[in-house]
């Protein structure tokens, strides 16, 4: 009993996080389930994200095409007439933002401070990949070669360590724990 009272803080953030990331897991498998996969269908937000990151590209001075993928609930993402890439549902980085809130959650703040870091952390997220998705498609363009440890562990980890770093920052400056130190 005295074991469960020492880690009772640590039992309350695994059950915080785990709630919180199977809640919004489930909300969101909701929302992918009235698209129909098997008909090819991508979902909105996937092609929100497809749509910004080819506004991104024509930034760049490249032209780029998105059009639907025929053969998968994909789109195709193309510069200057090349298929460089395909924007997935995993593409879109919504999984990536569902930890990343559940853990700013479980990691207890005050309630404004809280939903004000998810919202800023989920819009820099939500940049950050469209700049990922943009710049990994310009560089399977020229280095197609790479496509390996271009998409698998470079820009993976440019988006992880962003999430480790809010984490970090979430942690350390405004959760009750970093305070607490002050």
């Amino acid at each position: 009993m005295e074991t469960l009272k020492q880690y009772k803080p640590f039992f309350i953030f695994l059950l915080k996080f785990f709630a919180v990331y199977a809640g919004l897991t489930l909300i969101y498998q909701t929302y992918l389930n009235s698209f129909n996969a098997a008909a090819f269908e991508v979902d909105d937000f996937t092609k929100l994200v497809a749509d910004q990151t080819k506004w991104f590209t024509d930034a760049l001075g490249y032209h780029t095409e998105v059009k639907p993928h025929l053969l998968q609930p994909s789109i195709m993402f193309i510069l200057d007439g090349t298929y460089v890439a395909r924007v997935v549902e995993g593409c879109n980085a919504l999984s990536v933002i569902i930890l990343f809130a559940a853990f700013v959650v479980a990691f207890k703040g005050e309630w404004k401070k809280t939903l004000c870091f998810i919202l800023g952390g989920t819009v820099l997220i939500h940049i950050l990949n469209i700049v990922r998705i943009g710049l990994l498609s310009i560089a399977l363009l020229h280095y197609p070669k790479y496509e390996h440890i271009l998409h698998g562990v470079i820009f993976p980890a440019i988006i992880y360590g962003v999430v480790f770093l809010l984490w970090v920052v979430w942690v350390n400056k405004f959760s009750q724990h970093g305070r607490k130190k002050e």
